[in-house]
C-alpha cells in the first residue's frame, strides 16, 4: 500500500485530542476587530473543538493523526 498524504492545509489548522477529537483555532480574531465587543473578543480566544458533523471530513485529510 503506498503512503496517504496528509493535507498541508489541515495539518497547520487542526490537532487532535487524545480522545480523537478535532481542535481548531477560533474564529473573528483577525481583523476589524473595533466593531466586536470586548465580551465577543473575550469568548473567541483559544480553541474549540470541532463540531462532530465536520470531524470525519478533517481525520480523513490527517490520516496519521488518529
Amino acid at each position: 500500500m503506498p503512503k496517504l498524504k496528509t493535507k498541508s492545509g489541515a495539518k497547520k489548522r487542526f490537532k487532535m485530542t487524545a480522545s480523537g477529537k478535532v481542535k481548531h483555532g477560533g474564529a473573528i480574531k483577525r481583523h476589524r476587530l473595533i466593531r466586536r465587543t470586548s465580551k465577543r473578543k473575550l469568548h473567541a480566544r483559544g480553541t474549540h473543538v470541532l463540531s462532530e458533523s465536520d470531524t470525519p471530513r478533517v481525520k480523513l485529510w490527517m490520516p496519521y493523526n488518529r
